[in-house]
């Protein structure tokens, strides 16, 4: 029988200390009581479990499944699922409160939560994916409801592992559940707009955040790391819009083009090639993918993963702006030096909550048994956004404080205030 063993914590900042450092600072500046900051810093829930999936070879192995609710106290809990190798549960931990704060940013009724299982699944084949999804669900079947926890893609996973993860939950309550999860297919009562639902937030705020900064998007120039989802939308998002696109990258490498890159070339090279930019022509290939972080450029996207700016290259960063699509690309550390060099940050929790918001979008289809144009959809999820990113720069004029702590004073504001009503002492 093989064994996945522990995944050991990067050579990286810990996630989980990054995001509790910003908590306190924000609650601190709220001026939290302390059972309200004990009860909001720690996880309302934690769920561990043994997978033991048989592959394709016909041996056994053990994959370790994590679920962490962090927060229900404004409503179910929401967050992806991540299939990746170096799951571990701060990561989790982090991500789930993450969920938390995004969600009472963009003012949508969910808690945070967040899964994750410690597999590789570039390495696995369709039918042990299907099989490790599936036990997960019934793992995880009296945490997962449309009224408890709903999950959604992640990392590593899509709208195949969703619709799984529905069918399972879906059989195990003898009738079609469809509200259990977002992120599934159109026909499986997914929403239209949901696949460009990140990548479009990340957009607006960018937008929002150079009209602050009074800089011209049809001369402004822009990089892109990660070319997954998000990083690939939000680059065709922002070139529609003016801005000239002169730097990607995925995990092969990346390529650099001081005319711009032609992001539609780009995505359907990507398309024809499993997925990834390796041999892309549209650009020079750069010797070191990493390097895009410190181009000189009015525009940085980070839309790949977490930890990307930290303290060893966040002096070498020279965008005027960052906008994060990705979950906790900047470490805490990178923050102090970023603030310090004046360059305005739209954190994760504010910029890539179109997403969720387009989630929540589902939800409510699903519940409604109705489904809503794209227009409709991506109307009110620009304008959720437009209003967010207003209400984090009201609140970082107000308390002189960088635009993430702002994000999370708006946040934690909000989660307490409810929680003080509700009465949870």
């Amino acid at each position: 029988m093989a064994y996945i063993e522990p995944a050991p914590i990067k050579d990286k900042e810990n996630p989980l200390e990054s995001m509790m450092e910003r908590f306190n600072i924000a609650a601190e500046k709220l001026g939290l009581s302390d059972e309200v900051y004990n009860v909001l810093k720690n996880p309302a829930k934690q769920v561990i479990v043994s997978l033991p999936i048989t592959m394709d070879s016909g041996k056994i192995q053990v994959f370790e499944g994590i679920r962490v609710i962090h927060s229900n106290i404004l409503g179910p809990a929401k967050g992806g699922i991540r299939f990746a190798p170096d799951v571990h549960l701060d990561e989790v931990r982090a991500l789930a409160a993450w969920m938390t704060w995004k969600c009472a940013v963009v003012d949508i009724p969910y808690g945070g939560g967040k899964g994750g299982v410690r597999c590789n699944p570039r390495e696995m084949s369709k039918g042990e994916i299907e099989r490790l999804v599936r036990a997960y669900t019934m793992a995880m079947i009296d945490v997962f409801g449309p009224d408890k926890d709903i999950p959604a893609p992640d990392m590593g996973t899509g709208p195949r592992e969703m619709a799984w993860l529905m069918d399972e939950y879906s059989k195990a309550h003898g009738m079609t559940i469809p509200s259990v999860v977002t992120g599934k297919p159109l026909v499986l009562g997914g929403s239209l707009g949901r696949t460009e639902a990140t990548g479009r937030g990340v957009m607006v705020t960018a937008l929002a955040a150079m009209q602050k900064l009074k800089i011209n998007p049809f001369s402004a120039t822009c990089a892109v790391q990660g070319f997954g989802n998000v990083g690939s939308w939000a680059a065709q998002l922002l070139e529609e819009r003016g801005l000239k696109i002169v730097a990607i990258s995925d995990h092969t490498g990346g390529f650099y083009s001081e005319k711009g890159i032609n992001i539609q070339e780009a995505i359907k090279h990507k398309d024809a090639n499993m997925g990834t930019l390796e041999g892309f022509t549209g650009g020079d290939r750069m010797e070191n993918a990493d390097d895009l972080l410190t181009l000189e450029v009015d525009v940085l996207v980070p839309a790949a993963m977490e930890d990307v700016i930290t303290a060893k290259n966040a002096e070498r960063v020279r965008a005027k702006l960052i906008v994060e699509g990705a979950n906790g690309p900047t470490s805490a550390k990178a923050d102090a030096i970023i603030n310090e060099k004046g360059i305005m940050a739209v954190p994760d929790i504010l910029a890539n909550a179109g997403g969720v918001t387009v989630s929540y979008f589902e939800w409510v289809q699903n519940r409604l048994g109705y489904k809503w144009t794209a227009d409709r959809v991506n109307r009110r999820s620009d304008r959720i956004m437009k209003d967010a990113f207003e209400h984090v720069y009201e609140a970082s004029v107000k308390y002189s404080v960088p635009m993430r702590i702002a994000a999370y004073i708006v946040a934690i504001d909000k989660v307490a205030k409810t929680y003080t009503f509700r009465g949870g002492f």
